[in-house]
């Protein structure tokens, strides 16, 4: 990357920004879907700016909003840590962050706190969600693990995450194998961190901080 290129234009939203002010704990989110959206729109890698993915086939959402943490990639180690995967998706990890006052706007970068995951295959093909809630949401900011959030918070998602590729008549690609907590979430967080590096071991700018 041409670091002059890189200070006069926007920042790469996956490699541009900073991971989190305490990883695994404290981590930037980088919001691409809103519950509002009925269009998945993904990070382009190339450009980082938002492109339309895919409409959504049905009228299922997803209940939080949605996104990934920069500076991360799903790789081996991330596989390592999800059974009966054959390798993990290659992307950013990705991270649903709860807010209790209705954000609509994506293309924007939050501050949270990992409480928990979910362990997903799609297609065979690792592909965790980590759980988080927004840093000073006057809710939620008080949830430390998985269990300090309501259960219909949980099965919400994994109804979302187990149907968003659904095409009726066929089975779904995805399945939730695992729910768990911090102290698994925070395994994954690291290795996401890990496999990045290994990844892209060559010095970049220094990340900038987003909000």
């Amino acid at each position: 990357m041409d670091p002059i290129r890189y200070h006069l234009s926007r920042p790469h939203p996956w490699h541009g920004l900073r991971t989190g002010d305490d990883p695994p704990r404290l981590v930037q989110a980088f919001i691409e879907i809103t519950p509002f959206d009925l269009v998945k729109y993904e990070v382009d890698k190339e450009s980082g700016y938002l492109r339309v993915d895919r409409p959504q086939r049905t009228s299922s959402t997803p209940p939080m909003l949605y996104g990934f943490i920069p500076r991360t990639l799903c790789a081996a180690r991330v596989a390592a840590l999800s059974s009966n995967a054959a390798c993990a998706d290659g992307d950013p990890l990705d991270i649903c962050v709860l807010s209790e006052r209705p954000i609509n706007k994506s293309d924007i970068a939050l501050d949270v706190r990992v409480v928990g995951g979910l362990q997903m295959l799609d297609s065979g093909e690792a592909d965790d969600k980590i759980i988080a809630v927004l840093i000073g949401d006057p809710v939620w900011d008080g949830a430390r693990d998985l269990a300090d959030l309501p259960p219909l918070v949980i099965e919400r998602l994994q109804h979302y995450f187990t149907t968003y590729k659904l095409t009726i008549g066929e089975a779904s690609p995805a399945t939730i194998r695992d729910v768990y907590g911090y102290d698994r979430a925070s395994q994954v967080v690291q290795a996401a961190m890990a496999d990045y590096l290994a990844t892209y071991p060559d010095p970049l700018p220094k990340p900038l901080g987003g909000v």
